[in-house]
């Protein structure tokens, strides 16, 4: 099987392949370029791969949560080569994303991911880590930090929102530590989209649609 993933609902662009199990990414820290860099990193990664969008088997995009602007530009991309193949896409929650390399890189299995989503809030989730797919523990919600809430045990926090509000999200739960220099990359959006337990996700291309959890949105 072969997938192609992108995410931009972060500071963070990156695109990726999978195939059968192998990843190839591209990723770069470049907030407000996502427009610029996307194409070409999609073009890139497949050149690597030596595949082109009709040997695929899916698009995979972070559908959210994260910023306005970014999340449609990722899911137009992911609608339109979807379109224009005849292809599959596999939403896939930013925050799941955010875990999941959270729980490969510090060997962390209770993983509470958290995005800066401005006007004093964040974007809010708690995830159990395995292998290559991330369970969600609880519903992803947006709201203040003070509000938060985990189940008993320890917790590694990570993402932008433990930048930004640490001192009120470890009043509200254990924490292990924390990384808030961490974002949710196109590769594990691909692992996730690519998990056989989440086949029934894939949806067709004008049912892929960018999630926000809040109504009020900044880009």
């Amino acid at each position: 099987m072969k997938l192609l993933a992108l995410d931009t609902a972060t500071e963070a662009c990156s695109a990726a392949v999978w195939m059968d199990g192998a990843v190839l990414e591209r990723y770069e820290w470049a907030p407000r370029r996502h427009a610029t860099l996307i194409l070409p990193m999609i073009e890139s990664v497949l050149a690597e791969a030596g595949s082109s969008v009709m040997q695929l088997d899916a698009i995979a995009v972070g559908r959210g949560p994260g910023a306005f602007t970014g999340l449609r530009i990722a899911v137009g991309i992911a609608q339109g080569i979807a379109f224009a193949a005849d292809l599959p896409v596999v939403p896939v929650s930013t925050l799941a994303a955010l875990a999941l390399g959270a729980g490969r890189a510090t060997s962390q299995a209770r993983i509470a991911p958290a995005l800066d989503a401005r006007m004093g809030e964040v974007y809010w989730g708690i995830y159990a880590v395995g292998g290559e797919d991330a369970e969600p523990l609880d519903e992803e919600r947006c709201c203040a930090p003070g509000a938060v809430t985990a189940p008993p045990g320890a917790w590694f926090g990570a993402g932008s929102g433990w930048a930004a509000h640490a001192e009120a999200l470890m009043q509200r739960l254990t924490v292990s530590g924390w990384q808030g220099d961490c974002y949710p990359r196109a590769s594990d959006v691909a692992r996730l989209a690519a998990a056989p337990s989440r086949r029934g996700e894939w949806v067709a291309a004008e049912q892929a649609l960018p999630v926000y959890l809040r109504d009020r949105v900044t880009g």
